[in-house]
């Protein structure tokens, strides 16, 4: 457990440190300059890739449509965030309600069905 903990750990501080060193977290015209070289980079690929492929591949999107799509997907994530943990409260009260109504079922003695109550009676 502790190997695990400290193999993942380190991949994720690795992962970090490879992507500060590349630019991701960078500002603004380094992203820009990053994704500009990996597109350029990426483009012959792409272009022989879709020479094999049946239908046509559309274009990278450009630099602010992918600004404006990181934002987006961001405040989304943000948002939806925010309103989980607003809803917990809520959510935590359901959960204990059932809870609680689950151990109040186990708690009561099982109904005597048809069968076993015309039995009972003679």
């Amino acid at each position: 457990m502790v190997v695990g903990f400290l193999l993942r750990g380190g991949l994720l501080a690795g992962a970090v440190y490879y992507t500060r060193q590349v630019g991701i977290w960078g500002g603004s015209d380094q992203t820009d300059q990053l994704y500009n070289k990996v597109k350029s980079e990426l483009c012959p690929y792409v272009k022989k890739v879709e020479k094999q492929l049946p239908f046509e591949v559309p274009q990278l999107p450009r630099t602010g449509e992918m600004r404006f799509l990181a934002k987006h997907y961001y405040n989304e994530g943000v948002k939806n965030t925010f309103r989980f943990i607003h809803m917990l409260p809520c959510y935590a009260g359901r959960g204990l309600k059932k809870a609680k109504d689950t151990f109040q079922d186990f708690a009561n003695s099982p109904a005597i069905t048809g069968g076993e109550a015309s039995s009972a009676a003679k």
